[in-house]
């Protein structure tokens, strides 16, 4: 017998600013030339490529060597510090990932002041940390530094105040603050598509952001549009299995659940799901909210079956348990 499972709200959309931490690269003028340079712009392209286990590993060496190399108050040990402590936040690993960036800070402010652009990276990576804890108050204060210390120093249209202005608006977002997150991702959007490329994964980004902003006011047919348009983006620049491409999969999903469309909401979460197992693996916290979505689909379609499979993975998951990944879609019966 299949016990009738309650109804509860779908997961909130994937992707709100979480992608817009800043990774630190190595300076043209670092000296003397080392194993350090090397490692960091490895780190970096397995970051990119969505490789984070991997770049982990490779992270840590990274750190070693610039503390071995330069001592452990020098910039470059404060890029890896950021750096390491970015791959933690984005696997979820919020513990490891704090001191690190705690750490990071005080060297900055130690070799620039309290007001340098390194600083402000510092900061907004604190910030990204404080929001994904849902310490509000202390991630506006990190978030709103930043952005000063940017507009002050690079000026009200360069590329990483308008990152400031995403990541702030994120916040607003998750405070249920719309008007002041459309408006901030719009200033944000219109500075990067000036800057880059139309088709950058930037810009992907904060269409994905609005996205989320309209979907939240009803605004469906406009969040489908700027939807899509990012999901082309991260597909053609970086990959049909990029985490990125399954964060647009999962919010496309999102939609067509809400419009009833739950057929095809049912195949784009299971896309979305085959994704983050592969990239940030079975238990991580964006995996359990695809489970979530995915197992909700399900019911909807009458596949009762399927979705307890599903929700008994997540209860696997929240137990502390790895399960055995099933990835069969709710339409396979």
């Amino acid at each position: 017998m299949v016990v009738a499972h309650k109804e509860r709200t779908m997961r909130g959309f994937l992707g709100i600013v979480g992608g817009m931490a800043l990774f630190v690269l190595a300076s043209v003028f670092a000296a003397p030339q080392t194993g350090w340079e090397e490692l960091n712009e490895q780190v970096i392209k397995l970051y990119f490529q969505g490789k984070y286990g991997r770049a982990v590993k490779l992270a840590q060496q990274a750190l070693d060597t610039a503390e071995r190399t330069f001592g452990d108050n020098h910039p470059n040990t404060a890029k890896s510090l950021n750096n390491l402590g970015l791959l933690y936040k984005t696997l979820g690993n919020y513990t490891q990932a704090e001191p690190l960036y705690k750490r990071a800070l005080t060297v900055s402010e130690k070799n620039h002041g309290t007001n340098h652009p390194a600083v402000a990276t510092a900061l907004n990576n604190l910030a990204e940390l404080a929001k994904a804890r849902s310490r509000y108050t202390e991630a506006e204060l990190y978030y709103k530094r930043a952005l000063m210390i940017r507009e002050k120093h690079l000026g009200p249209a360069h590329p990483k105040v308008a990152i400031s202005l995403n990541n702030l608006a994120g916040l607003y977002f998750a405070r249920g603050r719309y008007a002041d997150a459309e408006s901030l991702y719009s200033r944000a959007l219109a500075i990067c598509e000036k800057t880059f490329d139309p088709n950058h994964p930037t810009v992907a980004q904060i269409l994905n952001n609005l996205s989320a902003v309209y979907s939240s006011q009803g605004r469906f047919a406009e969040a489908r549009r700027f939807c899509e348009r990012a999901l082309r983006i991260w597909e053609r620049k970086l990959g049909p299995e990029h985490p990125q491409t399954a964060t647009a999969l999962n919010n496309l999903a999102m939609l067509c659940y809400h419009r009833q469309k739950y057929i095809e909401a049912e195949q784009l979460f299971i896309r979305a799901l085959k994704i983050r197992e592969k990239t940030l693996g079975p238990a991580h916290p964006e995996v359990v909210a695809v489970l979530e979505n995915t197992a909700r689909c399900c019911r909807k379609n009458g596949n009762f079956e399927q979705a307890k499979e599903f929700q008994q993975r997540i209860e696997q998951i929240k137990c502390g348990k790895t399960p055995t990944s099933d990835k069969k879609g709710c339409t396979e019966r």
